[in-house]
């Protein structure tokens, strides 16, 4: 199936054109003509399968009526449970809507709210907001909801983990009743079905994905290794290996500490998490995206709307304590059809996790054989070295690292920093 025959307006062909693709996925060919029908949608994807293009392509289309929108009254609201999947769908839609006449802007927590009043009142069609920031402007009177005529709910699932169904209801309750009604999730769980349950009306539902299901064109590993070693085998790794890699860490304070290791070995490293200000994330994220930086360590909640294209190896440095998140987690890798890899460090008091996430993904992960397993050098070749010889024999690779240490003298560039995403769109 083309995307010409989804019933796309020619200016959005052109802008799919425009960003490389040729092909709808899964849950684009099903859940685009499903919005332009008007129908209210339940869809179920996995991360990396082009759900965001799936609602903003016939949202833009719908909202394409040439109704000047009023003063902080959008048309349509698009709510996210984190930052970052907030400005990557709000840069969704600045790609897609360039040939459109609507606006669009996004509002969330962390910055100053007062550009993003501003931003209000001059109008807008589209509205990508998280739930908390989105009640402090009703708070200020910066927005009002009588022109909403759409609502998209993106990681229906993830909203809910986080805690954010309260502040969801009292939203929903300021919309007008007669609106179209969409909820994007990774997974149908029970509490996502009951969520659906009072928004949407006699959905149509799509599963893009069989439940809980890893991509097929992700290869996973994991090594069995103490968790003291685990910081000198993901430097051993990385120094075999110039592909970015994203390192999921189970803290914080985690996070901070294996960036810090890196970089210390001249591996370029940045680490993403809650305590890091807005500004910090922005240009952290910037930064891996533009190739600046080889590696970026993340919580699991700041890693959610991290959109990579190409992004080659996923790491586990811990492993997830909810089984669901390894799925999310991976899911950052092998997207589009392209190839990816998976590789989890596991310690023994890790086992019983990494038997629920098999249980769950109703499959086995091969224990990893060497210690590159299949990491690329320049030819592409396997490696052929022991996992013992990292494992059971640390000191003479601590050594070797100092030996190394000692011949660079470079100092590392300093990078620029990025500037914070424009906030508002006029497509």
């Amino acid at each position: 199936m083309q995307f010409n025959q989804l019933g796309i307006s020619k200016s959005l062909l052109r802008a799919i054109k425009q960003s490389g693709y040729t092909v709808p996925t899964s849950i684009q060919a099903q859940s685009i003509p499903a919005v332009l029908s008007g129908r209210d949608v339940m869809a179920a994807a996995q991360t990396g399968t082009g759900k965001t293009a799936g609602f903003t392509l016939p949202l833009l289309q719908l909202l394409n009526t040439n109704k000047k929108p009023s003063p902080s009254m959008p048309r349509a609201l698009i709510l996210t449970p984190t930052r970052e999947l907030a400005a990557q769908v709000e840069e969704s839609i600045r790609t897609y809507g360039i040939n459109e006449p609507l606006s669009s802007t996004v509002v969330f927590g962390g910055v100053n709210i007062r550009p993003q009043i501003k931003s209000l009142k001059s109008g807008i069609d589209i509205l990508v907001a998280t739930p908390g920031r989105l009640l402090d402007l009703q708070r200020e009177k910066a927005v009002y909801f009588s022109d909403i005529k759409i609502l998209v709910l993106d990681e229906a699932d993830r909203m809910l983990d986080m805690g954010f169904i309260h502040d969801v209801t009292r939203i929903i309750k300021m919309l007008p009743a007669k609106r179209q009604n969409l909820m994007f999730s990774a997974t149908f769980s029970k509490e996502v079905r009951t969520l659906a349950k009072t928004i949407c009306i006699k959905p149509l539902e799509i599963d893009a994905n069989p439940r809980n299901s890893t991509v097929d064109t992700i290869e996973q590993s994991y090594y069995s290794v103490p968790q003291g070693d685990k910081t000198d085998l993901l430097i051993r790794l990385l120094k075999k290996n110039n592909e970015q890699v994203l390192v999921f860490s189970r803290t914080k304070h985690r996070a901070d500490r294996i960036s810090k290791a890196l970089n210390k070995e001249k591996i370029n490293a940045v680490a993403i998490h809650g305590n890091k200000s807005q500004n910090q994330r922005t240009s952290s994220l910037e930064g891996f995206k533009k190739y600046k930086h080889q590696v970026m360590v993340a919580t699991d909640i700041a890693a959610r709307g991290i959109d990579i294209d190409q992004l080659p190896i996923v790491i586990n440095f811990d492993m997830p304590h909810v089984p669901e998140d390894y799925v999310h987690r991976i899911g950052r890798t092998g997207r589009a059809g392209s190839n990816g890899r998976a590789f989890s460090f596991v310690s023994d008091d890790e086992k019983k996790q990494l038997a629920n996430i098999e249980h769950l993904i109703k499959q086995k992960i091969k224990l990893a054989d060497n210690v590159e397993d299949q990491l690329f050098d320049e030819n592409n070749e396997t490696k052929s070295i022991p996992q013992k010889t990292l494992i059971e024999k640390t000191e003479p690779l601590k050594e070797l690292q100092k030996r190394r240490r000692k011949f660079r003298n470079k100092k590392k560039p300093r990078l620029g920093i990025a500037k914070n995403p424009i906030e508002t769109n006029h497509a």
